[in-house]
């Protein structure tokens, strides 16, 4: 079978992330399984960095396992992350952390 473009990748990773509802969140590893990348996390975060701005893909609701917004390297992009999803209704907590059990996605299938 032909190896996937980094473009084809990509678009699969977009089109779960677009899936993911208002007032929830996913976790890296939860889009890559579901985009048919298992154990691929880190390539969530590349394809999510990539984004241009401006981009319609709900990128903010995207987490870690720990339930935290994970670091950038340009200062204040996790402020402004978790912003958007408090906008959206999703809390954290007093160490900056989303109850997963609350506020994770549920989808299952894989992306066809």
């Amino acid at each position: 079978m032909p190896e996937k473009t980094t473009s084809e990748t990509y678009a699969r990773i977009y089109s779960v992330v677009r899936r993911i509802p208002r007032g929830r969140v996913a976790t890296y590893g939860q889009i890559a399984d579901l985009a048919g990348l298992p154990k691929q996390p880190r390539l969530v975060g590349y394809a999510l960095h990539s984004l241009a701005e401006g981009s319609e893909v709900p990128w903010e609701r995207v987490i870690n396992a720990r339930g935290e917004v994970s670091p950038r390297t340009a200062p204040g992009g996790d402020l402004v992350q978790q912003q958007l999803l408090e906008a959206e209704g999703v809390s954290f907590n007093l160490y900056g952390r989303v109850d997963l059990k609350k506020f994770q996605w549920k989808r299952k299938q894989r992306y066809r």
